[in-house]
């Protein structure tokens, strides 16, 4: 029988294709820098095979962050943070910045420079997802 990944391990590997794919590189081309082949890369991303802390280091000089990225919010989902009543986790936020449409919908988002406009966009989003039955959740409306 095969051992399921480790959350830690799953939400590391997340953020490793999150900031893989806001940087525009390739499983190949992390792969290369690494002197791995892309499937390790992808094993990584899917947090089916754990990084070492050297290997991690390397990870984050090649994608222009800090080791600490990607331990940012790690720990076990659902955890309350202390002095808190709602779960800390935005791994939510990771899963979807890892997708394609995340991915897009991030940099082009961020090539609007008014922030007035930006401003719109959430307050037209929010707006329309409360009106389709979702909604923000636990988002900040200030």
């Amino acid at each position: 029988m095969k051992k399921a990944p480790n959350p830690i391990d799953q939400q590391v590997g997340a953020r490793l294709r999150m900031q893989r794919m806001l940087v525009g590189m390739s499983q190949e081309k992390l792969g290369e820098a690494l002197g791995v082949t892309f499937q390790q890369i992808q094993k990584y991303e899917k947090g089916s095979n754990r990084i070492s802390a050297s290997t991690l280091k390397q990870i984050a000089r090649a994608l222009n962050v800090q080791p600490s990225f990607f331990l940012e919010d790690a720990g076990p989902r659902g955890a309350a943070a202390p002095g808190f009543a709602e779960p800390a986790s935005g791994s939510y936020v990771v899963e979807f910045l890892s997708t394609a449409e995340g991915v897009e919908l991030n940099r082009a988002f961020s090539s609007i420079r008014d922030p007035k406009v930006r401003r719109g966009i959430v307050d037209f989003v929010v707006l329309l997802a409360r009106s389709l039955g979702g909604g923000p959740s636990g988002a900040d409306q200030g």
